[in-house]
């Protein structure tokens, strides 16, 4: 039997806007307070796109820091994936917007939209394709400009969201390093707990349904704590004994940026302690598809995560979509 070659992160970035949106200045804008949603959420302020911020232009800042990260020029990538939900466009795909942007003139590209989970998903893809040799170099982007499809006036989600994005260089590595295991899983059953209900082909966007605001995100936050608070730890598990390996053993837990109760829930069930645990929510809020990846920059910045360390991501979102990944730091 063939045997496959290893796949691991060379290089990795990220990108934000400038402005920052306080929770003192949502308390003049919706019903809340700042102790309200610093209790239940951990979030003191996010970042949120200009008009001229888009899902593909955060991606193409993200993912030339990235390549730079990497040592690895534009068009020696073969593979663009780009995790997003908010799209330049309904249709093509952002990741053509990304590849377009970059001249990564030998790179195929395509999008993934498995919401705040799609870097989990998006590394997988790419180490899969790197793994069966067909492609060298491939490059995960998560970007989502979540503001942009926020209900300004519903308390319940526009206080949780932020925009940015995120870039790793996916390539071969030594045996033993890398993208040692994934965990995924979805269940469609839920699909109501938190979606975009209009402007698909199921309820096409009209000016109806633009004044009602049913073009903006909803969700049923018990709901979503609830399976969240149960699939995260899981599905973590899940993956480490896919690795043969255990929570003992991790050196970094890495989790979506949704909500710091989820985040301490998680590593609770995984038997982790507050340091080993790496959190940013209070800083940028949930930024979907972009959250690990901008964590895991600044993981590596702060000096938290080096050569060596393993590492555990995870993350879970509308759909409903999980998955976690397990890695064997690879890079200096």
């Amino acid at each position: 039997m063939q045997h496959l070659q290893s796949a691991g992160i060379l290089g990795v970035g990220m990108a934000v806007p400038d402005r920052v949106l306080t929770n003192a200045e949502l308390e003049r804008m919706v019903d809340t307070t700042d102790q309200w949603i610093v209790e239940r959420t951990g979030i003191r302020e996010r970042r949120i796109a200009g008009p001229e911020d888009t899902a593909g232009s955060l991606g193409i800042r993200a993912a030339r820091q990235a390549l730079d990260s990497a040592g690895v020029r534009a068009d020696e990538i073969d593979l663009i994936v780009c995790a997003t939900v908010t799209g330049d466009y309904p249709w093509p795909a952002t990741a053509c917007v990304i590849q377009d942007g970059l001249k990564a003139t030998r790179a195929a590209a395509f999008d993934i939209s498995a919401a705040c989970c799609g870097f989990v998903y998006g590394l997988e893809t790419a180490a899969s394709f790197v793994r069966a040799g067909s492609v060298t170099r491939a490059l995960v982007v998560g970007s989502d400009v979540l503001s942009k499809s926020l209900d300004w006036t519903d308390r319940a989600t526009c206080i949780l969201f932020g925009d940015g994005a995120c870039a790793a260089v996916v390539g071969p590595c030594a045996s033993g390093e890398g993208i040692l295991a994934t965990s995924m899983g979805s269940d469609g059953s839920g699909l109501d707990c938190i979606l975009q209900r209009v402007g698909g082909s199921r309820h096409p966007l009209t000016p109806e349904a633009m004044a009602r605001n049913e073009n903006k995100i909803e969700m049923r936050g018990h709901d979503v704590y609830r399976f969240a608070v149960r699939i995260m730890g899981q599905t973590c598990l899940e993956a480490l004994d896919k690795a043969g390996l255990t929570s003992a053993d991790v050196d970094l837990f890495i989790p979506h940026q949704a909500n710091i109760r989820i985040i301490n829930a998680a590593a609770q069930r995984m038997g982790l302690p507050p340091e080993k645990v790496f959190v940013n929510v209070d800083r940028y809020g949930n930024t979907s598809a972009a959250s690990i990846g901008i964590a895991m920059v600044e993981a590596i910045e702060t000096g938290r995560l080096k050569r060596g360390d393993l590492i555990v991501t995870v993350g879970f979102g509308a759909g409903l979509t999980w998955g976690a990944n397990v890695i064997r730091w690879s890079r200096d």
